[in-house]
Formats: structure tokens, C-alpha cells, sequence
């Protein structure tokens, strides 16, 4: 862990099995001094919401849950050169787990970041209804396509505010119409120069599938 021992902050953007299937190893190896959540969702709530038998990840969720006390963004999460906001939908005017993703915006230096979770359409326009989620949209330079990129993710709306210069998808082989969406998100982007073998290519999608781990560096 390259000598890391704490965690100032846990988003967790999604209440799902694959946005915290690492988590018991994570709290035995880690300290986590805070939750950043959709707070208007109890333990007992998203207990209800989830498929039986509880995952073992669940659970430590669960009980991390009624154990940390809930920050927006923790006072002492801040840290020169980032700025985070976040936003959600509340239960139960939306009961899928999906459309109560925490919306996450980060601003690092001079880039702006979004991270939707797993929202679907009838979540974005939700959000889309505060003026403060639209004005953070304007400044986005990178947008982390919801939902892995399912077509049950994309809403065009949201691009009438925000035009990246690339969209991200984090995803895997093909399946659930994932990959088919990559065309259509690439016509709100203005793309990014990427060296290559060939030299420099200009891409406005980029994927976990086909790029592997992907890293942003700032350089000075």
C-alpha cells in the first residue's frame, strides 16, 4: 500500500455489490476516518432495497453505516488544489438504488471531474432541477459516464450544460449494450490528443476495457 494507512474519506457512490466488493479487506487494512454517502437512505432502508442473502460486503457497509457519523464533505477533507461537491436524490422519492447514486464532483486544479454512479435518466433530470448541479456541469473537463456506460445511463440533458473534452467509461467485455453507447456519448465530447505508437490521436472516449487503468496527472 505504499505505506498508506488511512483514508480521510469513503465516497461510496452506489449502493450496489460492485462499488464496494473489496470493502472488508479495505477497513482490515486502512483506517477510514469518515462516510460520504447519500445520507437520506438508512442501513435499514437499502436492506430492504437489496437481494437476500446480504454479501459479506454489504454487511460491512451496512454497519459502517449506523457506526460513522454522516459529512457532506468532512471540514478536514479539505485540501489545497482539490474542491469536492456532491449531490444525490432522496428516498423514497426514488426506492432503486441506481437513481440514489451520490453525484461527485471533483476539481482538481484547474481540471473538473464528474462521477455519476450507476444514475439512470429518470435520476439525472432529477438533479438536473438544481441550478448548483447545472452550474458544476458547465465547468466539466472530464465525465465519467454513469451506469459503466449502459444505454440506462445516458441522458442527453445533461449535455445541454456540460461539454467535456472526454468522457470516461469504466467497463468490462461486452454485455447489457455497455460498449454500444460509446458512439453516441462521443458526440458531446471535443476529445483529448493521446500519444500512441502512430503518434498523436485524438479520442473523446476512452475505456477501462480497451485502455486499461486509467491515470490523470497534472503537470506543471
Amino acid at each position: 500500500m505504499q505505506g498508506i494507512t488511512r483514508i480521510r474519506s469513503f465516497f461510496v457512490t452506489n449502493y450496489d455489490e460492485d462499488h464496494i466488493s473489496n470493502l472488508p479487506n479495505v477497513r482490515r487494512n486502512l483506517y477510514i476516518d469518515s462516510l460520504t454517502r447519500n445520507a437520506s437512505v438508512t442501513s435499514a432502508q437499502i436492506f430492504s432495497l437489496k437481494e437476500k442473502p446480504i454479501s459479506k460486503s454489504m454487511n460491512e457497509l451496512l454497519g459502517m453505516i449506523n457506526s460513522f457519523t454522516f459529512r457532506d464533505i468532512p471540514e478536514e477533507f479539505a485540501i489545497p488544489g482539490l474542491s469536492v461537491n456532491t449531490f444525490y436524490n432522496h428516498y423514497p422519492t426514488f426506492t432503486d438504488t441506481n437513481n440514489l447514486s451520490l453525484l461527485t464532483f471533483l476539481d482538481v486544479g484547474s481540471m473538473s471531474f464528474v462521477l455519476g454512479g450507476d444514475l439512470e435518466r429518470p435520476g439525472w433530470l432529477s438533479l438536473l432541477q438544481n441550478p448548483q448541479v447545472r452550474d458544476h456541469l458547465k465547468r466539466v473537463d472530464v465525465f465519467v459516464a454513469s451506469h459503466h456506460g449502459r444505454r440506462n445511463g445516458y441522458c442527453s440533458e445533461v449535455f445541454k450544460y456540460c461539454n467535456p473534452s472526454l468522457i470516461v467509461m469504466s467497463d468490462g467485455p461486452v454485455q447489457y449494450d455497455t460498449q454500444l453507447m460509446a458512439s453516441t456519448y462521443s458526440r458531446h465530447a471535443s476529445g483529448e490528443l493521446f500519444s500512441t505508437s502512430y503518434g498523436q490521436e485524438l479520442r473523446k472516449v476512452v475505456t477501462t476495457r480497451r485502455d486499461g487503468n486509467i491515470f490523470y496527472e497534472q503537470r506543471p
